[in-house]
């Protein structure tokens, strides 16, 4: 039987030598793929500079830079679970399980629920237009239109907003 240990080693910024056990990347490689997992860890040694996580604001900042919206509550939750420091493969354990709380096509849909108090299913092309453009961060008036192209709306019509948020929450292809 081989008992030897297979490491990865990360070299800091501050030239802190830090190490994964092969058997954790592994677990993580079942819930994400390897060019995800590059992109997490490019981000948490980009923001975590000492190469761990030990504030709220660190935290906040990397999650939310991979496209996440966890709540302060979350966010708290997360860092006091791992007593306050996370390295890398705990940052690992902590996206699988936000991953799994987050359904942003789902959340979404119930926003759309909550504005039609008719339950018609649909809302009016010129006010989705509307929503796109003026709220949050705005779309400009060719990402609108995209968007619509896309999904197929017609700008006088009504759209289905469980099938637009299908299009709008769907992965961008990889084509390379």
């Amino acid at each position: 039987m081989n008992n030897k240990q297979h490491f990865t080693f990360t070299v800091h910024s501050q030239n802190q030598l830090c190490y994964q056990t092969k058997s954790n990347w592994k677990k993580m490689a079942r819930f994400f793929k390897e060019q995800d997992i590059d992109e997490f860890r490019e981000c948490f040694y980009l923001f975590a500079r000492s190469g761990q996580i030990t504030t709220l604001d660190e935290l906040t900042v990397i999650m939310r830079s991979l496209g996440l919206s966890p709540t302060i509550q979350e966010l708290t939750s997360y860092l006091k679970g791992k007593n306050g420091k996370m390295a890398f493969s705990d940052f690992l354990d902590v996206m699988h399980q936000h991953v799994n709380v987050e359904n942003l096509p789902a959340e979404v849909i119930n926003a759309f629920k909550a504005a039609d108090p008719k339950n018609t299913g649909s809302v009016p092309a010129r006010q989705l237009r509307n929503l796109l453009q003026n709220w949050g961060e705005g779309l400009s008036v060719r990402e609108v239109d995209s968007i619509f192209r896309e999904a197929n709306v017609n700008n006088n019509g009504t759209v289905r907003y469980a099938d637009f948020v299908k299009i709008a929450c769907a992965p961008v292809p990889d084509y390379y």
